[in-house]
Order: C-alpha cells, then sequence, then structure tokens
C-alpha cells in the first residue's frame, strides 16, 4: 500500500504549474508592449502567421481556447487592423481569420520577443522540448482523466 503525501501545498504540482505559468506570462508582458499585444493576442497572430486563412473553430483548437475567449481576442485584434474575419467561402457556416498587411508585418519583430523568452527560461532547446512533452502528456492524461497509478498524490 502506497503512503499519501502530506496535503500540503507544497506538494502541489498544480500550484507549482499555475505559478509558472504566471511568471511566464507576466514576463511576456513587457515585451509584448511595443507590439501592442497581449499574451493570447501573440499565441493568435503566432498561429496565423504559421499558417494564414484559418477558420476560427481551428485556431481555437490550436489554442486550446473555447469560442467565448477567442472571439473576443479576434474582434480587439480586427479592430487594431491586424487580422480580418469573413465567412468561408467554402462553409458559409464557419469564419476565416486572416492576416492584415500590418498584421503580417509585425511578425519581424516576433523573434526577439520569442528569443528574449527563450534566454529567460534558462534551458537548452533539448530541456525545453522535453518539459513541452511532459507538459502536453499531462494535458492530454488530465483531459481524458486517466492518470498514473498513483491517484491519491496531491497534484
Amino acid at each position: 500500500m502506497t503512503t499519501r503525501p502530506a496535503l500540503t501545498l507544497e506538494n502541489f504540482l498544480c500550484l507549482d504549474l499555475y505559478a509558472a505559468s504566471r511568471a511566464v506570462m507576466k514576463a511576456y508582458t513587457p515585451l509584448l508592449a511595443p507590439l501592442g499585444l497581449t499574451y493570447p493576442q501573440y499565441l493568435v497572430m503566432v498561429a496565423l502567421w504559421q499558417e494564414d486563412g484559418q477558420q476560427v473553430n481551428a485556431l481555437a483548437r490550436q489554442l486550446s481556447l473555447d469560442s467565448g475567449t477567442l472571439s473576443p481576442l479576434l474582434k480587439r485584434l480586427e479592430a487594431a487592423g491586424l487580422v480580418e474575419r469573413s465567412r468561408d467561402t467554402e462553409d458559409e457556416r464557419a469564419v476565416k481569420v486572416k492576416l492584415t498587411p500590418s498584421g503580417r508585418a509585425l511578425q519581424q519583430q516576433a523573434p526577439e520577443v520569442a528569443g528574449r523568452i527563450g534566454d529567460l527560461f534558462g534551458m537548452s532547446w533539448e530541456e525545453i522540448q522535453r518539459l513541452k512533452t511532459t507538459l502536453r502528456a499531462i494535458g492530454h492524461r488530465m483531459e481524458a482523466g486517466t492518470g498514473a497509478p498513483e491517484k491519491n498524490a496531491p497534484a
């Protein structure tokens, strides 16, 4: 029989994940201010720089955002003149998001942001890739409701 760890905050992985996430987003704030973007808006822009003209539902899946969160982000990006939303000509039910010339031009400043954040992590590329793999596995298990054999541990 496995002994449960004490129910203390120092044993909660979720607290460390939450604190790390907040610290990373806080570090992005001054780097994104000159671009006029918030962290979630930056993620949308990066997704569109990778593949312009995506449907809103595809963006939502890619960014793990629900439509109630994504729609206001897109509305603000559109008001800033960075993206345009329009009905998909192939599927009238779907909305596509495309970069404007201003949105595309903003990409030229993005590598500096990513590079600065990478430096702040203080980890090698390989370490970051391993951490990403672990975090994605945790996310998939949590969404699926499955986990490691030890289910009584605080997390």
